[in-house]
């Protein structure tokens, strides 16, 4: 498995070159037919088109020298968004940052529940570095996780380290199900190295747990489920979802 056509959200903020190289690096790696970059930019009363006009600038400056097809999706009347309905994977800034401001009210959030395509999503404060060579996967047994799951092959296929991180209310709830993940995974050629289980004893929030555990602390990828029905950049989503939006040191690759 591959990711053929990758979409790179665009805005004004200097966020969007680590997005466009991180693109740059997945479409040479998956062999991809193509990277599309679509401007998402907050309307700016008399900036409009000095501030499209910068966008593209950085995302033609950032493609010419490379070996990868790229195109910049025509702004306005809504087109960006049929290309959402038409990719393998989309990458995004988190909900921090510098981009929170600049990017286009509901433009991710619509993207992430509406496209049907997993969204990669970077935080403000990342230091550029390898993606998906040491994942954790945040499991619940839910829908959402297992579809952020199998989004993610392509990434968890080529991992050199994989970790299932079971979170429940109750001790080893998990337990049966994460191997069976496990299990799921090793008919894909994929050896998840550890299982964590955590239990809320109402001491750490589940994502709390997750980045103290000694199985995830070297990890450059967190895997998880986008669980609810609400919006992440709205602050509605609950529990772990919105708490892995908002911490500020590893990519997120969600699926809804």
């Amino acid at each position: 498995m591959a990711y053929k056509d990758i979409l790179v959200y665009l805005d004004p903020t200097v966020e969007t070159a680590e997005r466009i190289r991180l693109g740059l690096s997945l479409a040479k790696a998956h062999g991809a037919r193509r990277l599309i970059g679509v401007d998402v930019s907050a309307a700016s009363a008399g900036q409009e088109g000095e501030t499209g006009a910068a966008v593209s600038r950085t995302f033609n400056d950032a493609v010419r020298d490379s070996e990868v097809t790229a195109i910049l999706a025509p702004a306005g009347g809504g087109e960006p968004d049929a290309f959402t309905h038409c990719v393998d994977l989309m990458i995004a800034p988190g909900p921090e940052g510098l981009a929170h401001g600049a990017v286009r009210r509901g433009a991710l959030d619509r993207a992430l529940l509406e496209s049907g395509a997993p969204m990669l999503m970077l935080p403000a404060e990342w230091t550029p570095g390898p993606v998906g060579d040491n994942i954790v996967i945040a499991w619940n047994a839910g829908r959402e996780a297992l579809r952020a799951v199998h989004d993610a092959m392509p990434l968890i296929e080529r991992a050199k380290k994989v970790t299932v991180f079971a979170f429940s209310s109750r001790p080893s709830a998990l337990r049966k199900s994460a191997e069976m993940l496990v299990d799921h995974l090793a008919a894909h050629g994929v050896e998840a190295e550890h299982i964590s289980d955590w239990t809320n004893t109402n001491d750490l929030t589940a994502v709390e747990a997750l980045f103290a555990s000694l199985d995830t602390q070297d990890a450059d990828l967190i895997v998880a489920g986008a669980y609810g029905h609400s919006r992440i950049y709205e602050g509605l989503f609950g529990g772990m979802t919105v708490d892995l939006m908002h911490q500020q040191s590893l990519p997120v690759l969600m699926s809804h």
